[in-house]
């Protein structure tokens, strides 16, 4: 007991430290990106299906081999096209990984179990040097 009263300044800082690590990690809340590499693997070993959300001249520009193209402001709408796919790996892209999100929030809570956005998007995809498709 003599130990803890010593060093109460120590003990404290520790477990402030611990918790405030743990309140960091809980805070992410889930995982809803995926790297390139990481997107390559569930495209070739689980057929994830790409989703491009990007606008049509973007898409044309170059995209992702059999993506499917249904642009943000359709996502909602045009989620009938996706039904096959709601227990099955879906992976959202956009041009930099900031659109793609708000996307994946939205089919998550159509009802999409294993939705995910591509981090750095087309972007990283190309810098990368994966294959894109033009036209």
């Amino acid at each position: 007991m003599d130990f803890v009263a010593k060093n109460a300044l120590w003990l404290g800082l520790a477990v402030g430290s611990g918790l405030a690590l743990l309140w960091t990690v809980f805070k992410r809340g889930p995982q809803t990106g995926v790297s390139v590499s990481d997107a390559v693997l569930l495209i070739n070993r689980s057929n994830a299906v790409v989703v491009d959300i990007r606008d049509q001249a973007e898409f044309a520009a170059g995209h992702i081999t059999d993506a499917r193209h249904i642009p943000l402001a359709d996502i909602e709408k045009r989620a009938a096209e996706l039904t096959k796919f709601k227990t099955k790996p879906v992976l959202v892209v956009c041009q930099s990984g900031v659109r793609s999100a708000k996307a994946v929030a939205q089919l998550s809570k159509l009802g999409f179990e294993q939705v995910k956005q591509i981090n750095g998007g087309l972007q990283a995809w190309q810098e990368a040097k994966l294959p894109v498709v033009k036209g």
